[in-house]
């Protein structure tokens, strides 16, 4: 048997300072996972002896973060927009920056009175579903189809949909670009698409370089595909007074801003920032 403050001193120590980690924070989590208690428990209770099964446990997750493991592939959670997700191997683990686009949504469909009406929203690379459901579970109005080529994708998101209870959200397991919504038209598009540059995907910190799926990473040589597809889908499948809302890298608000503009469709595009200040979505409204 051990103490729990032996096992965060432990841990503590054996997991590595890297950047965007935080060991203490790290070890407390896979502790609470492990435990299924809150960090406040584990702070007022550090005397208290673990089993060795847990002990084990805990090690072996601990070694597994050191090499750069997520922790959301670990304990399969992720918080996003104020809800628990249901995350796993295979899909992007959701981002706080992301949550700059679901609130831009929110705001705009608030401040536009358009509560009355029900709105169409489509998802492009859903993922995990953070968007979709987020989406779903706050605009009560919405029919929110998530679209995903990723087999995992489309079963994690289904979890999160059902996890959630919603009924005004589907899953489509397709090609967004192969004109598969020939007959459909969308209030507002959104999506976070893979927008890193293929050849710095490298150069990313351990947890997303070696371990997140590539296929929602990889934005081509200029980081810049997924936005000139999309930007062409939209033109095909926009309904009246739509929405494209995009995230996108610090620095590339201008060349996504120009690709929205050379659609000739946009009456007005906006742009906005995340917490930390860097550009973060860009929006365009017919």
């Amino acid at each position: 048997m051990v103490t729990i403050e032996k096992l965060l001193k432990d841990g503590t120590e054996i997991i590595k300072q890297r950047d965007y980690n935080n060991p203490l924070l790290d070890v407390q989590l896979i502790l609470c996972h492990l435990l299924h208690k809150d960090r406040v428990y584990i702070h007022l209770n550090r005397k208290e002896e673990v089993d060795d099964e847990i002990k084990s446990r805990f090690y072996e997750m601990v070694h597994k973060r050191n090499q750069g493991y997520p922790l959301q592939y670990m304990t399969n959670v992720q918080e996003f927009m104020g809800l628990e997700f249901f995350v796993q191997e295979g899909i992007l683990v959701p981002r706080p920056d992301t949550e700059i686009l679901v609130e831009k949504i929110i705001n705009y469909v608030n401040k536009s009175n358009l509560e009355g009406r029900t709105l169409k929203i489509l998802d492009i690379g859903t993922g995990s579903g953070a968007i979709a459901v987020s989406l779903a579970y706050y605009l009560k109005n919405s029919l929110v189809t998530a679209i995903d080529v990723s087999e995992t994708a489309i079963k994690t998101a289904e979890i999160n949909i059902e996890k959630h209870n919603l009924k005004n959200i589907r899953t489509v397991k397709a090609d967004v670009f192969e004109n598969v919504f020939l007959d459909e038209k969308f209030d507002i598009v959104v999506s976070n698409p893979p927008y890193i540059k293929r050849e710095i995907i490298k150069d990313l910190p351990v947890e997303v370089s070696q371990y997140e799926p590539k296929l929602a990473l990889d934005g081509g040589e200029d980081g810049l595909d997924f936005y000139r597809r999309i930007a062409e889908v939209f033109g095909r499948i926009h309904g009246e007074s739509a929405v494209l809302c995009v995230e996108i890298g610090h620095d590339q608000k201008q060349d996504v801003e120009r690709i929205f503009k050379n659609l000739n469709i946009f009456k007005k595009i906006e742009k906005d920032n995340d917490l930390g200040g860097n550009d973060r979505v860009v929006t365009g409204f017919l």
